[in-house]
């Protein structure tokens, strides 16, 4: 299945632990498309943001069994990718047009 650019990155994980890994290690973690590589992650951050990625990792997020009442069931999976920016760039989801 070929994926658009826009339909890879789905949205980016803001927490306390992801904002200290971007200070410290300029990595950006991202919500991606469950069927995206490595290199199309890639491609769609250079092409978006305008950055030069030096690494992409991925994780496996498995969807935790839930009960609601007498129904169980499971949250769905969900894929991150932690995308490690060149020195020297950043990408800024606060910036004010």
């Amino acid at each position: 299945m070929a994926l658009h650019v826009t339909q890879i990155l789905i949205k980016p994980l803001i927490t306390e632990k992801n904002n200290v890994a971007r200070e410290v290690g300029n990595v950006v973690v991202f919500e991606v498309h469950h069927q995206a590589n490595k290199r199309q992650i890639q491609q769609a951050v250079e092409q978006l943001f305008g950055v030069k990625v030096e690494a992409v990792n991925t994780i496996w997020k498995r969807g935790k069994a839930r009960k609601v009442g007498k129904w169980a069931g499971f949250r769905t999976d969900q894929k991150k990718a932690h995308v490690t920016v060149a020195a020297g760039q950043n990408i800024d989801f606060y910036q004010s047009t």
